[in-house]
């Protein structure tokens, strides 16, 4: 039998299903449920999924061709089993505990005191001669016993030990119906288990040999029976007897392999060629869901219902969740038949979909026990194709608003009864008259004496194109521009001109010229933009925001289209997101859009369509079909007993993202000091659609709980040594919050804070202190000991000092003897300059009488002697032994003198060092003359070249320069 449920069927078929509708029933058979899927790209793993089960925590679990596939509603994990085996059977225990079975191989997996999904094998357990060599089909929990089932054996686990029930015959497959447990063994009928005894159910031969796929509960003592091609039977305790109904037929056309019971109402089968099919007590088909209604794939491997009556379904290739309550109910144009649809409507037994094709139709016969409703079939009324933009019934009269005009619909035929393009809004202007919005201006119809609308006029005074149209309590006409701004018009008595326009924009109070529609909203006409709603005000001829509404409706405050609901309620559409408002209570607004996240980006935008089939029941165009929403049968989510918030992973994010633990909500981590940067992944296992927000706070960390955010994991970076408590709560839809789920987890401190540090910190201490008073003792002595030396070095210093102070002042007395043997010496210098300066005027003054001098006769002295006479005074001007004498006395007086000037300048010639010597003493030109015995002209020649040979600068004094030397 798992042979033919592991084929791969692609081929779509069809059966001609009778359905009906009891206003008593959950489920309905208008459309199709909500079907979430989760493809393989998704979860990220086989392919097929044999088997499904839900832990106590609200996490899935499924029995994937790749091992243990885990689900918490965000977040998908596979756990792969030994030598990767396929998982064909798995079943939470409800303590913690998710039994599998594979190929010659079950066990459990479990978590560990670390958070993570260990797998624990029972294989060991087995007596060796039945260890299995086969696959695992069913896991059974029973109290405290666990029944494991193959085709050749029962295993029963229980107080640790592995018991073994055979047969004679191979099994199928075991079903657990409250206490009791059937079986069927191939070729041989149906047994009951009864302890560990297998009694024969009599007259089971009745169900044949296609294989029991199926038990389920029915009536008391009663079960329904399910073979792969035989139909449905009755066992009522005593006989097996076929049960006649309408899903018969199908279900041995397309092999029905396994069933599951809803609510006790309703029985689930999965087939292997079509899908799902649910019928109800009295046999009557209420549903039928396959690949062209929503599912992946049309070979259902396994059926489970969890406690919010979500059905899931483990396909062939993938998994699907179908919400069987939902309010919404689903058609799908999966050929691509009619195309987008714009407009709908139920109109005498029809439906019509008015699409970018044309108007289609078919019957439609929902309080009908015929309705054949899987046998929809949209047929294109001739003569319509093109683009339909609205379907209005007014006063019993369905018209069509279309590209090339406006029709009357009849049946499965139309009636062109204006050729204006583009019929967008119809809208009434009295009892007898209807004005509508076109691409060219306003049109007028009336009603004849038939009943039936026709034509009547355009509008004159007004040609543009005129999106949505209502008329004020005053009979003024909105108009709302196809693309631009706003007019008010007022028409003449006859309603055929208009007698007054005027053009509304940003200048007038609007946000914008673009995307201002106008509406009716509860008799009052409003202004829709998408900074919010505007209302007009007639005596200051200006836009206003409307803020009462606008606070009131929140997000939906820029929405850009109102459609009128049942009562004083109304649909709002933000750019493709819906939502129902309800005005009923004066000064409060309902506003529910939680309950159609579903249908968010699915209708046309700007092209919305929801029209109504009675006070309960909504028609919703969306892009590729049609959805029916019935408003009686909302959850208002306060029946239902909200999960807890699960946190799951917890990651080290430091360097690179290591797990921490795969289960965070049942055990105290300890996480290292250099990895204290976690990450925290949280999850809500609720899996009807909902909008889902969480709130966490970390005490020890935070002062508050954060913000409502739909962010499912939370980081936080460098976390001080220490203890933290994580905590998460969700909120539902905006009304219903969780408790809060706590994760207690511990930074330990680095290894320089630890406990063993600490100690060794101490030890250290102790150790340091007895150092330290060894090394201070021996400073002590030291510090005495360097004491002692200094004085004594003191002492020494103070001698050496005196020493040299006494020879400082020996030398000081001596520079004084000298300073005054070298005064005298400048004294005697100078002296002897000026007796030589004496001699030499006292010669020259000689020299000068003796040229006066006469002889006895009075003549002057002859030639000769006056030659001879001034040899003799000339060799006494010129007598070196006076220069040797003063050279001697000078270099006393001014020692190195010569030399040094004779090394800077070695081209000075006796002369000029005389010059310098003269100059060093600062005598005056006159003394110099006397000196050199030359003329004061002479000194100046000299002492001219004398600055040449030193080089002086023009401003440099060279007695200066001279002294300096």
């Amino acid at each position: 039998m798992y042979r033919i449920a592991r084929k791969h069927i692609y081929a779509i078929l069809f059966l001609s299903l009778i359905f009906h509708i009891a206003t008593a029933s959950d489920i309905k058979n208008i459309g199709v449920p909500y079907v979430q899927n989760y493809p393989k790209t998704l979860y990220q793993s086989g392919n097929q999924n044999w088997s499904i089960t839900k832990d106590e925590h609200g996490i899935m679990y499924f029995g994937n061709a790749d091992g243990l596939l885990s689900f918490d509603g965000k977040y998908w994990q596979l756990h792969t089993m030994p030598n990767g085996l396929i998982v064909r059977a798995v079943a939470a225990d409800g303590k913690g505990k998710i039994y599998v079975g594979g190929f010659g191989e079950f066990g459990y997996w479990q978590n560990n005191n670390k958070g993570f999904l260990i797998y624990h094998s029972l294989i060991s357990r087995v007596p060796k001669q039945y260890v299995p060599n086969e696959e695992i089909w069913k896991i059974y929990i029973d109290g405290d016993r666990v029944l494991f089932q193959s085709f050749g054996t029962i295993y029963v686990y229980a107080d640790g030990k592995i018991t073994t029930i055979k047969s004679p015959n191979p099994y199928l497959f075991l079903y657990k119906l409250g206490k009791r447990f059937f079986i069927e063994q191939l070729n041989a009928g149906l047994f009951e288990l009864k302890k560990k005894n297998l009694e024969y159910v009599p007259g089971s031969n009745i169900l044949g040999n296609s294989g029991v796929l199926s038990i389920l509960p029915y009536k008391k003592d009663e079960f329904i029976i399910g073979t792969s091609k035989n139909g449905l039977f009755i066992y009522d305790g005593k006989q097996i007897q076929p049960w006649a109904n309408q899903a018969n037929a199908f279900l041995e056309t397309y092999q029905l392999n396994n069933g599951a019971v809803v609510s006790g109402k309703y029985y689930v089968y999965g087939t292997i060629l079509n899908g799902v099919v649910i019928i109800d007590t009295a046999g009557n088909v209420v549903q039928h869901i396959n690949k062209s209604s929503g599912l992946q794939n049309n070979t259902v491997l396994s059926l489970y219902i969890d406690d919010e009556e979500n059905l899931w379904t483990g396909l062939d290739n993938g998994i699907d969740r179908i919400e069987l309550n939902s309010p919404l109910y689903f058609y799908f144009d999966k050929t691509g038949n009619f195309g987008t649809v714009y407009s709908s409507s139920i109109y005498n037994n029809k439906i019509y979909l008015g699409t970018n094709q044309g108007l289609f139709y078919s019957p439609w016969s929902p309080n009908s026990t015929n309705q054949l409703f899987d046998m929809l079939n949209f047929q294109l009324i001739p003569g319509s194709q093109g683009q339909v933009w609205d379907l209005s019934t007014q006063d019993g009269k369905l018209l069509c608003g279309h590209n090339d005009g406006t029709y009357l619909v009849n049946d499965a035929a139309i009636t062109k009864i204006s050729t204006v393009n583009g019929g967008w809004t119809i809208r009434k202007l009295n009892k007898d008259m209807l004005i509508q919005g076109t691409y060219t201006g306003l049109v007028v119809y009336r009603k004849d004496a038939s009943g039936n609308w026709i034509f009547d006029h355009r509008i004159a005074g007004f040609s543009e194109p005129s999106r949505y149209v209502e008329q004020d309590i005053k009979g003024q006409i909105w108009v709302s521009h196809a693309y631009k701004g706003i007019f008010k018009l007022a028409l003449n008595s006859d309603l055929t001109a208009v007698t007054s326009k005027k053009y509304y924009d940003e200048r007038n109070g609007l946000p914008s010229s673009y995307n201002i529609n106008v509406f009716n909203l509860d008799n009052k006409i409003v202004f829709s933009s998408d900074s919010g709603f505007y209302v007009y005000d007639d005596i200051t001829d200006h836009f206003y925001k409307y803020q009462q509404l606008n606070s009131n409706l929140g997000s939906f405050a820029s929405s850009n289209k109102i459609i009128s609901a049942d009562g004083r309620k109304y649909w709002f559409i933000n750019h493709g997101r819906v939502a129902l408002a309800d005005l009923s209570q004066a000064g409060k607004i309902s506003i529910d859009s939680n309950s159609f996240t579903v249908l968010n980006g699915k209708m046309v935008q700007h092209y919305e369509n929801i029209s109504r089939i009675n006070n309960r029941m909504y028609l919703i165009s969306v892009d590729d079909g049609f959805v029916i929403y019935n408003d009686g049968d909302v959850n208002t989510n306060n029946k239902v007993k909200l999960p807890a918030v699960l946190i799951g992973r917890v990651e080290n994010i430091t360097d690179k993202i290591v797990a921490i633990s795969d289960n965070g909500n049942d055990n105290a981590v300890e996480i290292p000091f250099t990895k204290n940067n976690i990450r925290i992944l949280y999850a809500l296992p609720y899996y009807r659609q909902a909008k889902v927000k969480y709130q966490f706070y970390l005490k020890g960390y935070s002062a508050q709980w954060s913000d409502w955010t739909t962010q499912t994991q939370k980081e936080f970076t460098n976390l001080s040594q220490g203890t933290y408590v994580f905590s998460v709560r969700a909120k539902i839809n905006d009304n219903n919050i969780t408790p809060a789920t706590n994760f207690t987890f511990t930074i330990l401190a680095p290894w320089y804070a630890n406990k063993i540090a600490i100690v060794i910190y101490v030890i250290l201490l102790i150790i340091a202190y007895y150092i330290l008073r060894r090394l201070y003792a021996l400073k002590l002595k030291r510090h005495q000991e360097h004491i002692h030396e200094k004085l004594q070095k003191e002492k020494e210093e103070f001698l050496k000092q005196e020493v040299i102070a006494n020879e400082q002042q020996i030398v000081k007395i001596k520079n004084e003897q000298l300073q005054e043997a070298l005064a005298g010496k400048s004294r005697e210098l100078a002296n002897s300059a000026m007796n030589i300066v004496y001699k030499n005027e006292l010669l020259q003054k000689i020299s000068d009488e003796i040229l006066n001098l006469k002889d006895s006769t009075g003549k002057k002295l002859s030639e000769e002697q006056l030659r001879k006479i001034q040899k003799v005074i000339n060799e006494g001007m010129t007598d070196e032994r006076d220069w040797n004498l003063f050279e001697s006395s000078f270099n006393e007086a001014h020692e190195s003198f010569f030399k040094k000037l004779k090394a800077h300048h070695p081209d000075l010639v006796p002369n000029d060092l005389k010059l310098c010597a003269y100059l060093r003493m600062n005598m005056n030109s006159k003394e110099m003359a006397s000196l050199l015995n030359i003329s004061l002209r002479g000194v100046e020649i000299r002492r001219y070249r004398l600055r040449k040979k030193l080089n002086l600068e023009h401003d440099k004094n060279l007695v200066e320069f001279l002294m300096e030397l």
